[in-house]
């Protein structure tokens, strides 16, 4: 029994040192089939990566400009700004002063022009001047002199104030005239112009030889008011109470 006893234990110890024998080669034959690992970078705790530079990115840069020597010198310190004024309750000066005086009209002349140039001469030339140059062929003497004296009359005022459009005289509207020989004198005359009446007064001489006239002096009044038509024969329009 003791003999059969060693013989078992024998047994098992040969078993199992075969059997570790086997998978010492099984775990050889393992790590040979495996791949060989290359070996690990020495780790030195930075981590880099190249990127590639973008094109753009290769201009050359700019060179710096050097500042001028204007520029360079420091700005000279600002004054400090003074502190405002008080605010017055008091009237700006400008409202306390007072009004600047309205400048009145030009005053009208007090005296009589002279005429410069004469022009009834040239008008009566006119070929639409044919119906007046034959009315004057009709008159004689003083009436032919005044006919002719209010033609010049009315060439000369709208000569001189070219506002005016003057298209009617009455001598005698507001003092009767005076025809002397080849002179005639009008004091109290009116003439009509975008449908008012103005006062004139007019001295006229005339050539006897020519019965053209050879000077002439004028002076314009006031509007006349329009209440005053009626009593000295003025109407807005033609009619037979203008002459």
């Amino acid at each position: 029994m003791e003999l059969a006893a060693g013989k078992w234990d024998d047994g098992i110890q040969r078993g199992a040192a075969a059997s570790f024998a086997l998978h010492a080669i099984a775990i050889l034959l393992l790590l040979l089939l495996l791949p060989k690992a290359e070996p690990p970078l020495p780790d030195d705790g930075l981590s880099v990566e190249i990127v590639p530079q973008a094109v753009e990115s290769l201009k050359m840069p700019e060179p710096v400009k050097a500042p001028s020597p204007e520029q360079a010198k420091p700005e000279a310190a600002k004054p400090e700004a003074e502190p405002a004024a008080p605010v017055a309750n008091n009237p700006p000066a400008a409202a306390m002063l007072p009004a600047a005086p309205i400048a009145p009209p030009a005053p009208k002349p007090t005296e009589f022009v002279e005429a410069r140039q004469l022009f009834s001469d040239k008008v009566l030339a006119d070929p639409r001047s044919r119906r007046a140059r034959e009315a004057l062929r009709g008159l004689a003497g003083s009436e032919r002199n005044l006919q002719l004296c209010d033609l010049e009359a009315l060439e000369q005022v709208r000569r001189a104030q070219p506002a005016m459009a003057p298209d009617a005289l009455a001598p005698y509207a507001m003092a009767a005239e005076k025809v002397s020989g080849n002179s005639v004198e009008v004091k109290g005359g009116a003439f009509r112009s975008k449908r008012k009446w103005y006062n004139i007064q007019f001295k006229c001489e005339l050539d006897a030889g020519s019965g053209k006239v050879v000077s002439f002096a004028f002076l314009v009044g006031d509007a006349i008011p329009r209440d005053e038509w009626q009593e000295h024969n003025l109407v807005a329009e033609d009619g037979a109470a203008d002459q």
